[in-house]
């Protein structure tokens, strides 16, 4: 067994979940993960709690919209379902062999399927939020990632075990993020109180409020990798503009070159040099498709490249990021929707994040 699987186990299990003798835990995956997912399984067992695998097959969603009824496209799994809304832990772990598997799929239909299962999504944040399911969305590394990053497989798995820290140079996985927590908190902890934020740099122009919401401080807990605080903006009061510098990608699709204009929390403009009519679709999917979920800035400096992959990069030291669509309650957050869509911008240069006036960041790091 490599040892970088058992250290990735332990983190999940011990740290990240928490799993606790007589827990039913639900971990879903894909064939490809096998060897991850038995260990997990023992290491599970081994804690005195009840692991349920729910597995997916090789190109089960190519099949499944190839040949699904609008029945189907309207039916929630009944596993699934008992999963998100009755397990006290889900760990997703998903690894993919293709990860285009959605290009060719009719938006139309993607969006209805979306919509169908948005009562999973709302269990998984509202629940989280009150701790009655700890949540871990993760993925296992596979060619299929390694070639979206352009990387070579062995260097991409290393540079992802590298970030979650279950690498074979790290001496206790567990104490690194729990040092996480720690050294995090400090910067969650200075937006208490405060009101306005301006970010401007060569690519942003942007101003939201934080006024009664909190940051969270995302060290392990619900990603791996992770290294990010966030928290949910107040919904009316983001005004500006932002280009994005990476691709914007949603389940396979890349938009590029997404630029985009906020009046009064609302995007009012939005342009992209591919899959535009992508972007506008799943921007008119509801009501707050067209507002911010999270505002979250990167800090973890082991990932230091775009790996097409939102798992890791939105955790890129020196970037920030904001999601399109549903917030998180635990942040005070009140925007919902069925998507939830990260979009990624670099302040490694020439930027700066002021708040209330007082510069706290620039060019990529806090300077507290």
């Amino acid at each position: 067994m490599d040892i970088r699987y058992q250290n990735f186990a332990r983190i999940l299990v011990e740290y990240s979940t928490r799993i606790k003798p007589g827990d039913r835990v639900a971990i879903r995956s894909t064939t490809a993960a096998v060897p991850m997912i038995q260990e997990l399984y023992a290491q599970v067992l081994r804690r005195g709690a009840h692991p349920h695998i729910l597995m997916d097959i090789p190109d089960e969603h190519e099949i499944f919209f190839a040949n699904a009824t609008d029945e189907n496209l309207d039916f929630i799994p009944v596993f699934l379902r008992t999963a998100y809304e009755q397990f006290d832990v889900l760990l997703k772990l998903p690894a993919e062999e293709n990860t285009r598997y959605l290009t060719r799929v009719d938006p139309a239909r993607l969006s209805r399927y979306q919509k169908a299962l948005s009562p999973l999504l709302e269990a998984q944040f509202g629940r989280g939020a009150a701790g009655s399911l700890r949540w871990m969305s993760t993925i296992f590394p596979t060619h299929a990632h390694a070639v979206e990053a352009e990387m070579g497989y062995e260097a991409f798995a290393d540079l992802f075990f590298k970030a979650c820290h279950a690498d074979a140079e790290t001496a206790d996985p567990v104490a690194y993020w729990q040092s996480v927590q720690k050294s995090q908190q400090r910067y969650a902890d200075f937006f208490t109180g405060h009101d306005l934020v301006e970010l401007r740099g060569p690519d942003v122009d942007l101003k939201l409020s934080v006024k009664g919401r909190r940051f969270e401080n995302a060290c392990g807990q619900t990603n791996m990798p992770d290294g990010e605080i966030f928290t949910g903006p107040v919904e009316e009061s983001v005004e500006g503009w932002v280009r994005f510098t990476y691709p914007a990608v949603h389940l396979g699709m890349m938009v590029e070159g997404v630029e985009l204009k906020f009046e009064q929390g609302k995007v009012v403009k939005a342009t992209a040099a591919k899959n535009l009519d992508h972007m506008l679709l799943l921007l008119d999917s509801d009501p707050g498709g067209r507002y911010l979920g999270e505002f979250a800035i990167g800090l973890n400096y082991e990932i230091d490249q775009f790996t097409k992959n939102i798992l890791l990069d939105e955790k890129i030291g020196g970037s920030f990021h904001v999601a399109l669509g549903a917030g998180y309650p635990e942040t005070g957050s009140k925007n919902k929707s069925v998507i939830h869509w990260d979009m990624i911008c670099d302040m490694r240069a020439d930027s700066e994040i002021l708040v209330d006036h007082e510069l706290v960041y620039k060019n990529g790091r806090f300077v507290f």
